[in-house]
């Protein structure tokens, strides 16, 4: 029996939040995020801090619609996609293929399900996904990506991530921003997100990472609720 492998484990496949299930939220996935975020040049900025040369592997949590994916897999990584939404899985995989790249592996799976080798991964990422999790199985979550790693393998984390002082007000500016961002739509998702989602203190993060063997290289809190973290093992 692995250390998840429970009839007790938390379900990372049931929907939380928007449901990833449905074919229609995937199909507007891309388009509704454009409102706020530059995917592409994010997937390239994160795969610059990860450094993943070509031949090296890449394990991508919450792959989502395959951008990371695709940009890692255009530069030459070995990638592993992985989601607990097969419908996002099929997603990606028809873009993946639009962009003529066969070097994505595709797993419907998720933080606590996925099997990897371990010590055999360069480096590991995941943004927009962690959330998911409850606290206690995002610590199970980084130690078993912790152990995926190779000596010295990256680790990226970009997340809705709380800073505790004045953390109430700095979720309703964010919630206004993406009303301005995308009208009703992202308004509705950010305030289910804070509702109905696992987001917690960056102190819980930074205490969790620690606790999982991981060295933080590089930490930043915008607007004291978007996180992102670059670790090494």
């Amino acid at each position: 029996m692995t250390d998840t492998n429970r009839s007790w484990t938390y379900d990372e496949f049931k929907s939380v939040g928007r449901d990833y299930r449905d074919r229609t939220e995937v199909a507007v996935y891309d388009s509704s995020h454009a409102d706020f975020r530059d995917l592409e040049a994010e997937a390239r900025r994160t795969l610059e801090l990860l450094e993943v040369a070509a031949g090296g592997t890449l394990i991508d949590f919450g792959s989502g619609t395959g951008a990371l994916a695709i940009v890692g897999a255009q530069a030459g990584a070995i990638v592993h996609a992985v989601d607990v939404s097969a419908e996002m899985i099929a997603y990606a995989r028809q873009k993946a293929a639009v962009a003529g790249v066969t070097n994505i592996t595709f797993h419907h799976a998720g933080f606590l399900s996925y099997v990897h080798p371990e010590g055999t991964a360069d480096a590991i990422a995941t943004t927009f996904a962690f959330h998911h999790l409850p606290d206690f199985w995002k610590g199970i979550a980084l130690q078993r990506i912790y152990r995926m790693l190779k000596p010295g393998g990256r680790f990226y984390l970009h997340d809705v991530v709380l800073a505790e002082l004045n953390a109430l007000q700095n979720i309703a500016a964010f919630i206004e921003q993406q009303e301005i961002a995308g009208g009703a739509f992202l308004r509705e998702d950010a305030e289910g997100h804070f509702r109905d989602e696992f987001s917690t203190y960056d102190w819980v993060i930074d205490g969790m990472l620690h606790r999982a063997g991981f060295q933080m290289v590089h930490k930043t809190v915008e607007g004291g609720v978007l996180a992102t973290y670059l670790c090494q093992k």
